[in-house]
């Protein structure tokens, strides 16, 4: 697939041998079902700096916000040598064009958050971020990242892989030389997707489109992009998803009967008190909207964000 999302992952995620014990942390979702739909670049920081497999081990110490990064027995300092080795690295990553990131937790180059980093007594805090991951994160602000054992977790997973495929969508209208009419059916066809997120981001995002005629379009699409990346960002709730499928079940109301148009809000009513999973309204939507030919919903990414065999919205 020469259109797979290009996804940075450290490298012992994917089964390579690069931890400091010559061991490696195989992901078997990364490895197996999200590999058919990426194509994974491996990213391995301290082998990547020039340090050995196996290798000493090493931690952050000091200031949580500007550590030093230190070999565990023989108290080396990599700091310079590993930051000198990020800068050119993100530099690398930008010319591959990734779409996003996915980090190994507790490694103190590439942990996305709550990283051990010990004091002058050698007292840890989880306040620390990975010297790797703090230089992409800042070089990259609006590309998805998430951590390994966070992507365990359904609903992280799937807000992770959602965020994925939209920016795909985008960056394939992009490539595709979209006119103004282009942009309007991108913005309109992720409506539902986008209110799932946060009306804030909506509206604004939705004004900014309105008003498209009044921008040259490379002003137009870096506003639009981070909007969208933005609203992306923020975490979708059971209480968000069902006024989205109130919102969805109204352009049904004219096709369904009294008996199903009750059914329905009482599906997305259980899945709101967690009793169901966001898949069975879903669901239910998409029957009625295929059934009656409803154009608009049909059209809707937020009832199929991502492919289905991914299975990401099977949680409650």
């Amino acid at each position: 697939m020469d259109d797979r999302i290009r996804l940075g992952v450290s490298a012992c995620l994917l089964g390579e041998k690069v931890r400091y014990d010559g061991g490696h942390r195989r992901d078997p979702f990364i490895t197996g079902t999200l590999s058919q739909y990426v194509e994974c670049v491996p990213v391995c920081p301290e082998v990547e700096c020039g340090l050995p497999v196996p290798r000493e081990p090493m931690r952050l110490e000091g200031d949580p916000a500007s550590p030093r990064l230190k070999t565990i027995n023989t108290r080396q300092d990599r700091t310079g040598r590993m930051l000198a080795w990020c800068a050119k690295r993100v530099e690398e990553l930008e010319a591959l064009d990734l779409w996003g990131f996915i980090f190994k937790k507790g490694s103190p180059s590439s942990g996305m958050e709550r990283v051990k980093v010990y004091d002058d007594k050698g007292k840890p805090s989880r306040r620390g971020v990975g010297m790797f991951a703090r230089v992409f994160m800042e070089h990259f602000p609006l590309l998805p990242v998430e951590e390994d054992e966070r992507l365990y977790d359904p609903k992280m997973r799937e807000h992770f892989v959602e965020a994925l495929f939209a920016l795909k969508r985008w960056r394939d209208t992009l490539n595709a030389r979209p006119t103004t009419r282009g942009f309007i059916e991108f913005h309109t066809r992720h409506k539902l997707q986008l209110l799932a997120h946060g009306r804030k981001h909506l509206a604004l995002m939705g004004r900014l489109v309105a008003s498209i005629k009044d921008y040259a379009p490379d002003d137009f699409r870096p506003q639009y992009q981070t909007l969208l990346m933005e609203a992306l960002r923020l975490k979708t709730t059971p209480r968000k998803h069902a006024h989205v499928l109130q919102h969805a079940a109204g352009f049904l109301r004219e096709f369904l009967s009294p008996d199903e148009e009750s059914e329905l809000l009482e599906v997305v009513d259980l899945y709101r008190q967690g009793a169901l999973p966001l898949i069975v309204p879903l669901t239910l939507i998409r029957h009625h909207a295929g059934k009656f030919e409803v154009s608009y919903l049909q059209e809707q990414y937020y009832l199929n964000p991502h492919p289905v065999e991914l299975q990401l919205r099977y949680h409650a």
